[in-house]
């Protein structure tokens, strides 16, 4: 006691009292070594690159609600993100209200009137190498700008101008590019260099460095012609022609028409449970919402988090759901204005829970022995996501997408912005694989006007009637596993949001089969059981670039920016 009461010792207790008053307050909030800076209470931002994510920032100091500032990030990404952040592509919104309403926004390319079923395959029948991918052939009537003036036009606040503006100020000023972005820049300079003879501003001779400053004049015209005129700033007039003309030019297909026909789709979304925990997620054309809720459904009865996070049981198990999920995706998810998808057999749990019947701890169900189930009454990698919630309470998850790093890397000349390779994202031709290992059959093939089947999984969580995650990723095929990965790291293995992102993460989509496993992920003696048991595991790259919100107990908000890119969180 003497040594506590001690006058000498009395600044040394005062501090070692404060010092403990903390870690065992932050340990009772299940945040222990997070900064309290990243705990915000008016609204935050993450999204995929630093300036993007302050512009929506920007928009939420200045009154703007998150549909605001999601208008903002998304054309900011255009000029900041040019791997995936688009005006020439398209995409997926789910809105969810301060008030608990719900609300989805498709705004994903479509095929031009030209396209045919066929459209990609040779006089044999065989699929034409690269002809989905990286020719103006490849490229989807985009939605993206159509899709920010329907949600502007629903549930903005501020004045358009206002939201394009800062756009506009980074193309025409310039931003100074991270070492990653001009790591990828200088790994695909001379495929933009072969894809535009008439030049390009992405491709530098010398090669790009950090905090070099990229300026885009030419994509400043277009954001201004959008910021002046809306939607007929991009599917009609100047820029509406520079579109056309390239098409002629590299003999693609979308038309003048086309672009006027364009329009975006308001749809009901998704609704499901998962421990009571309302999931509110993307419908079809989208097959992100469906598999998700199924993955699900699949795993719920199981305690997952006795068993411990990426341990060989939780491992086996969702991998098993996965295989099931994926194979169901190839014959029975396509545009629901085209096709007839059984959603609601799909999402039935008895379904699921027969999906799940052959399931055996012994060995791992080879993936030729599973076919897409039968159900009564027949019915990119390189995207981005952001995610944003106001002060309001308003909650907004968007995942975009150019489809292949920098989409089909071919500039609409004099506009300033690169075009999709979306297309193949159909079924150019049934059990064919598409670039991210997918196979599809009758859902999915090309039809004029058709909206190609996706993956992105933009998702909203609900706990007790209140706001509880907003969540979605990049990563192609690998995006529903990310998501439904980053759901459970919350829900069943008490991470906080940033650890829920920044964890390794693997993947299983059904063909190929086997178990893709970023470094780290799955420890020694898990593997080892796995391979026993059968399971062929590969290791990968990065899985993802998952952006993520919180909305804690204590009303505060805390957000996962994914490591694995330049990805940021920005709150107030």
């Amino acid at each position: 006691m003497y040594y506590f009461l001690n006058s000498n010792r009395r600044p040394f207790l005062l501090l070692t009292l404060i010092s403990l008053f903390f870690i065992f307050s932050n340990c009772a909030r299940g945040t222990l070594g997070q900064n309290i800076s990243d705990e915000y209470h008016n609204g935050m931002v993450v999204c995929a690159y630093p300036d993007a994510a302050q512009v929506g920032l920007n928009i939420l100091k200045k009154g703007g609600n998150a549909v605001d500032a999601a208008v903002a990030v998304q054309f900011a990404l255009e000029v900041t993100h040019p791997e995936a952040g688009n005006i020439g592509g398209g995409g997926f919104m789910v809105f969810r209200s301060a008030k608990g309403e719900t609300n989805t926004l498709d705004f994903r390319e479509k095929a031009p009137a030209g396209a045919s079923q066929n459209m990609y395959l040779d006089s044999a029948g065989n699929v034409i190498p690269g002809m989905s991918i990286s020719t103006h052939a490849s490229s989807g009537v985009p939605g993206s700008v159509d899709g920010m003036v329907e949600a502007h036009r629903k549930y903005g606040h501020l004045k358009w101008a206002e939201l394009l503006q800062p756009a506009i100020d980074l193309a025409h000023n310039g931003f100074n590019i991270t070492k990653r972005l001009a790591n990828d820049l200088n790994r695909t300079g001379s495929e933009f260099k072969k894809l535009n003879p008439g030049g390009n501003y992405l491709s530098k001779d010398d090669g790009w460095k950090e905090r070099d400053l990229l300026v885009q004049e030419d994509l400043a015209k277009t954001l201004e012609q959008i910021r002046d005129k809306g939607r007929d700033g991009f599917y009609d007039g100047i820029v509406a022609d520079q579109i056309v003309d390239e098409m002629k030019d590299g003999k693609g297909l979308i038309t003048k028409t086309d672009l006027q026909n364009y329009h975006s789709v308001w749809r009901n979304a998704l609704i499901g449970n998962y421990k009571g925990y309302k999931v509110i997620t993307m419908p079809p054309p989208s097959s992100g919402g469906v598999a998700l809720l199924q993955l699900l459904q699949m795993v719920e009865k199981y305690p997952l988090s006795r068993w411990g996070f990426n341990r060989d049981s939780t491992v086996q198990l969702m991998v098993e759901a996965e295989r099931r999920v994926y194979a169901d995706r190839s014959k029975y998810l396509g545009d629901p204005d085209f096709y007839n998808v059984p959603v609601d057999s799909l999402l039935r749990p008895a379904y699921n829970a027969s999906r799940m019947s052959n399931f055996t701890w012994d060995k791992a169900t080879p993936s030729t022995s599973i076919q897409p189930g039968k159900i009564t009454g027949y019915e990119s990698d390189q995207t981005t996501h952001y995610s944003i919630v106001d002060r309001g309470g308003n909650a907004v998850s968007i995942t975009t997408t150019l489809n292949n790093s920098f989409g089909s890397k071919i500039f609409v000349k004099g506009a300033g912005f690169l075009l999709n390779d979306e297309m193949d994202d159909f079924s150019s031709k049934p059990g064919v694989p598409n670039m991210f290992g997918l196979v599809g059959g009758k859902a999915n093939s090309i039809q004029p006007n058709k909206r190609m089947l996706s993956s992105m999984t933009p998702t909203i969580l609900e706990k007790d009637g209140k706001l509880f995650m907003v969540v979605g990723t990049p990563g192609g095929s690998t995006i529903i596993t990310s998501v439904f990965q980053t759901i459970l790291n919350v829900v069943e293995f008490n991470k906080s949001m940033q650890q829920a992102v920044s964890s390794k993460r693997f993947h299983h989509q059904w063909l190929p089969d086997e178990v893709d496993v970023e470094k780290g992920a799955i420890d020694s003696t898990s593997r080892a059981k796995l391979e026993q048991k059968g399971y062929k595991i590969v290791e990968r790259g990065p899985s993802g670039r998952v952006d993520a919100i919180l909305k804690t107990k204590w009303n505060y908000y805390e957000g996962g920016a994914d490591p694995r890119g330049d990805d940021t969180k920005m709150g107030w």
